[in-house]
């Protein structure tokens, strides 16, 4: 790293020369990072709050609910072209560089994106509509396969060692900014319009407006100074899978707590709360812009908390313990429909959780490979762990609640997710401060 670098020529000049322009690129890092992971999250949380009209719009069928499944399975789509673009544009940023992938990751969003925003209806087009759609939803998957990888390990090679935990957290927090941004435009859309204008073109204005952000995007992402500059001739995937495949395969499994809770507490949340806990549609509202408060706040500074600490996984597990022994109790207090304080407290104690090992947990899953191979499998147990533990949640604990009756569905899916990741955990590898 530059620091690092400057200060073994012990040269005190030099470090204070070139310090500045450490921190100005670790700075650059972060909106960077920030742009396209929020861009990303920002397109989700508005789906998720307009999944029901997008259902009858695009995915016409014999009953409100078989919609509202076939609207969350497009929602799902999204994420099984994930891992192919882990493996692609992950293998790329270990190859080419970070800057490169992340400028292809978020033109990919934004095109997916915009035919999110101006397709036609099923009523005007016919099964092309439909199509459109999902393919946007798999533009948008395959960009966030390879987004995540790339984007962290540009944050973390861009500071010194000691803030790596803090630098990494903003991918954190700024999903929880672009949910916040999400649930005040889903609601101030609401809000503004009537019943008909809403569900005739009103739900694709916040698409809109998150497009405009997309060349401010384009345009910082391509200015970035590049942090991997190694021989990158032995960054293949199929190296990567054979030297890590333990890790790789545990931190897939350790993935699933942190997805689940994410995909069901912030993006399925406001359908739960709406659809079956029969709350008024400003409760969801509200929760989602909690949900997204609470990540951008302590996301940071439970990155800031880790980086004092010589160690990573003791603060995980005991984050862990914690979590597991609240979850139960928490979300039958929050399906009990308690009224609007205890609502966004609940919501506010669980996203608090899941915020606690945000830093952390990836410089963990990044210090446990080598520079080289750190894109293509930080996007692989990333991507693939989300596919597989997340993206899905929302149309799994959906059919739950419908075959089942019960409103307590969603937090067993949760507990048996964390149960898994706590194991996995348990058996990560830990290698602090690894370049």
């Amino acid at each position: 790293l530059m620091n690092e670098a400057t200060v073994s020529l012990g040269s005190d000049a030099a470090a204070s020369v070139v310090a500045p322009a450490s921190r100005t690129q670790g700075r650059r890092a972060v909106i960077a990072a920030a742009i396209g992971n929020g861009l990303e999250i920002y397109d989700f949380t508005v789906y998720s709050f307009f999944a029901a009209t997008i259902g009858r719009l695009f995915f016409p069928a014999s009953s409100p609910l078989a919609s509202l499944l076939l609207s969350f399975a497009t929602f799902g789509a999204g994420f099984v072209m994930r891992p192919l673009g882990a493996v692609l544009i992950g293998n790329m940023a270990d190859r080419r560089g970070r800057k490169a992938a992340l400028t292809l990751t978020i033109g990919l969003m934004t095109a997916g994106t915009a035919l999110l925003a101006f397709t036609p209806s099923y009523a005007s087009i016919g099964v092309t509509a439909t199509a459109l759609v999902v393919v946007g939803r798999l533009l948008q998957g395959l960009s966030a396969g390879g987004e995540v990888g790339a984007a962290s390990a540009l944050l973390m090679e861009s500071t010194g060692k000691q803030r790596r935990c803090f630098a990494v957290s903003w991918q954190g927090a700024s999903q929880g900014a672009a949910a916040l941004l999400g649930a005040l435009t889903g609601a101030a859309v609401s809000a503004l319009l009537s019943p008909e204008a809403l569900q005739s073109w009103g739900w694709r204005v916040p698409f809109m407006l998150g497009l405009l952000i997309a060349p401010v995007g384009i345009y910082i992402r391509r200015h970035l100074e590049e942090t991997q500059t190694e021989n990158t001739a032995h960054a293949g995937l199929m190296t990567v899978v054979r030297e890590h495949r333990r890790t790789l395969i545990l931190g897939v499994l350790l993935m699933t707590s942190s997805t689940s809770s994410m995909y069901i507490m912030v993006f399925y949340m406001p359908t739960y709360l709406v659809n079956t806990v029969h709350m008024p549609p400003v409760t969801a509202f509200l929760g989602a812009c909690v949900a997204g408060l609470t990540m951008l706040v302590m996301s940071p500074l439970f990155g800031l908390l880790a980086d004092r600490l010589p160690r990573r996984k003791p603060l995980l597990i005991a984050n862990s313990v914690v979590a597991i022994s609240v979850m139960v109790p928490n979300f039958a207090l929050l399906s009990s429909g308690p009224g609007l304080p205890l609502t966004l407290a609940c919501i506010a104690l669980s996203v608090t959780l899941s915020s606690v090992g945000g830093g952390a947990g990836s410089a963990l899953m990044m210090e446990s490979l080598p520079r080289h191979h750190r894109a293509t499998g930080m996007s692989i147990m990333y991507s693939v762990g989300v596919t597989v533990f997340g993206g899905f949640a929302p149309l799994v604990v959906t059919w739950l609640i419908a075959t089942t009756g019960s409103r307590m569905a969603p937090v067993g899916y949760m507990l048996c997710a964390s149960l898994i990741s706590f194991t996995a955990l348990l058996l990560f590898p830990s290698h602090p401060g690894r370049d």
